[in-house]
């Protein structure tokens, strides 16, 4: 697939895009769930041997190439690897699937409610080798706690700042001020976060789209006119925490945003399946995910 090829693919949201980009915080918890213990490997190189072992069978199973996953978010490690003897990102076009990179650095502590992104330090690298790769987006995480308009702002200026940086390097950047969704005021969090957003898209040139990965929100159809925007190529949501089935009831009452789950697409995946078990469960849990990224 071609730059143009993917940007159709993504733009028609014809499925949902896969989330593979558990970094070094998370990939102990990520790999207990997949029922890989601690004592089974030592070291960093040896814990991201193994999770790339599963997001490789993951990529390699039948049934994320049946046309539902669209999209897959990776860690650097896993673009930088092999998958099926390929490059991961050549692996992923082949099988229809439109191959992003996490760019963040990590959560800056909590300050105004929100926590900004970590200084990104190495973007303008990352964001060289990403093109040298094929790849053709990247995606930013920022968290939301509570209401604070002076800190939703920031937030957002600061992911509209990286992503208009990501466009100058030839990528799309999807934008991801995830909205805590435990957060007690998070209704009118969430307004207050649809208008910077808006307010942050009037100021983009009309030559320019981003996308958007945003929490599901409480008030359903709240992102509809975000969806609908000239500058937005497309609206995904992340599961935040929600297992599978409340996630996909949830984004159900949302038209036009699709998924990008990652808990709830692989909460369910065990290293000691069989490779029959592990398509049919992987199977099962990207139908559920379609059909709900299908309103």
């Amino acid at each position: 697939m071609n730059t143009e090829e993917m940007t159709a693919k993504i733009a028609k949201g014809k499925g949902f895009i896969a989330a593979l980009d558990q970094s070094g915080g998370s990939t102990p918890k990520a790999l207990r769930g997949y029922g890989v213990e601690d004592s089974e490997w030592s070291g960093d190189d040896e814990m991201f041997g193994k999770i790339h072992e599963m997001r490789s069978r993951v990529i390699t199973s039948p049934s994320f190439s049946n046309g539902k996953v669209i999209g897959a978010i990776l860690f650097e490690r896993t673009m930088d690897g092999q998958v099926d003897g390929k490059p991961t990102a050549e692996a992923l076009k082949e099988r229809g699937v439109v191959p992003f990179i996490k760019i963040d650095q990590g959560l800056a502590d909590e300050e105004n409610g929100v926590q900004l992104m970590n200084p990104l330090t190495k973007l303008d690298a990352l964001l060289e080798k990403s093109v040298a790769q094929g790849m053709f987006g990247t995606k930013e995480r920022s968290v939301i706690k509570s209401a604070n308009a002076e800190g939703i702002a920031a937030v957002v200026a600061q992911q509209f700042e990286v992503g208009n940086r990501v466009i100058d390097a030839g990528l799309m950047p999807i934008l991801e001020p995830e909205y805590d969704i435990t957060a007690d005021d998070r209704a009118e969090g969430e307004e207050i976060l649809k208008a910077e957003i808006l307010k942050n898209l009037d100021n983009l040139p009309d030559d320019r789209q981003v996308m958007l990965k945003l929490s599901i929100p409480k008030k359903a159809n709240l992102y509809k006119e975000l969806v609908d925007h000239p500058k937005v190529l497309s609206v995904v949501a992340l599961s935040g925490g929600y297992l599978t089935d409340e996630a996909c009831a949830e984004l159900e009452k949302n038209n036009g945003m699709i998924a990008s789950f990652s808990r709830a697409m692989l909460q369910d995946l065990r290293a000691q399946q069989s490779d029959e078990e592990f398509d049919a469960t992987l199977g099962n849990a990207i139908n559920s995910i379609c059909a709900a990224s299908s309103t």
